[in-house]
């Protein structure tokens, strides 16, 4: 989210049909995004005491609180000063604390102002992911979410996969990349159905990204609905989309310790698929050890070894991915 990893709102989300070429452009006001706002006001501010006028209106998501005289000075240039008069001498304490108590109590105040925000952010993404499992259940659609860091092999696996399942279960796929439609037109080249989501600048989907892609996607009940969530190993952690499961793709070239350094993602997906498993007699990896530290996160995290360029070890997943498809009768949570 934009307070904590610096992407700047959903202003440049654009929904692509690549079969039509049809584009919908997503706008600030139709997101609602209020953090995009808020953030324009929690950069380089810094709090002194201070006399005068304050003739600066801040947005609705950040409104700093003024006590005895303080004044904020923002890191960017008003052209007026931030100064509140209250018609009195303040001699007392504060006015003797040393330089440094000026810096925590601003760290306090925006670290508190942070939260909050980033906690409304959720909470409002919450709600909207909720009415997306809603969507799913009702239409009996499973819905997965894949995560990744970049190149990964997230694509080519799931290229893969819709053509080793054709005639078995009926995929339709949600791609989702800060730019380009690269990835749709390879999956499109599957003959699979598939809506392009570019984030701008964003650096994960949002539950309000994927039901304005499910718009455009249409997908057919009783589907499958494969989401490829934009390549970042941190944020989307964190955004429920209302999918049925998250499904997390390691490769072996990342190392075998990228599930406790990003312990969040590992933690919040039902599956690892680790994948690129053909090149490990080239690579110093250790799969064992990778597959502990993901246990050790995560104990009841489900590991598949799979070469989605060769095929080796797909078998497995599909048996999980038949597995989900079958259990239809309670799309509202993983099994």
């Amino acid at each position: 989210m934009c307070t904590t990893c610096g992407c700047s709102g959903t202003n440049g989300v654009t929904i692509t049909d690549p079969a039509t070429g049809e584009k919908q452009v997503a706008t600030q006001a139709e997101h609602d995004h209020a953090h995009a706002h808020a953030v324009a006001h929690e950069h380089g501010h810094a709090i002194e005491d201070a006399g005068g006028d304050h003739h600066h209106s801040h947005p609705r998501a950040y409104r700093p609180v003024h006590e005895h005289g303080r004044r904020f000075l923002h890191g960017h240039d008003h052209g007026h000063d931030h100064t509140h008069p209250h018609g009195h001498e303040h001699g007392h304490a504060h006015a003797h604390e040393p330089i440094g108590s000026g810096v925590v109590a601003l760290h306090a105040r925006v670290h508190r102002t942070t939260i909050t925000l980033e906690q409304e952010i959720l909470a409002k993404n919450q709600r909207l992911a909720e009415r997306n499992r809603g969507w799913f259940a009702g239409r009996r659609i499973l819905a997965l979410n894949l995560v990744s860091s970049p190149g990964s092999g997230k694509t080519t696996l799931l290229e893969r996969t819709i053509r080793d399942l054709q005639g078995q279960l009926e995929i339709q796929v949600i791609e989702g990349d800060q730019a380009t439609v690269n990835d749709a037109e390879r999956i499109r080249a599957t003959g699979c159905r598939v809506i392009q989501i570019n984030t701008g600048t964003g650096c994960h989907l949002e539950a309000d990204m994927l039901a304005r892609g499910l718009e455009a996607l249409q997908p057919s009940p009783d589907s499958v609905v494969m989401i490829e969530n934009v390549g970042n190993l941190v944020c989307p952690a964190l955004f429920d989309l209302g999918e049925r499961a998250k499904v997390v793709i390691l490769s072996v070239t990342e190392g075998e310790d990228k599930p406790i350094k990003y312990p969040h993602m590992f933690k919040a997906s039902q599956v690892m698929l680790l994948n690129k498993i053909d090149l490990l007699p080239h690579l110093r990896f250790d799969v064992e050890k990778c597959i502990a530290y993901a246990k050790q996160v995560n104990p009841a995290i489900q590991v598949f070894r799979v070469s989605a360029d060769t095929g080796e070890g797909m078998a497995g997943w599909y048996g999980w991915l038949r597995g989900q498809s079958a259990g239809r009768e309670d799309f509202g949570a993983i099994a």
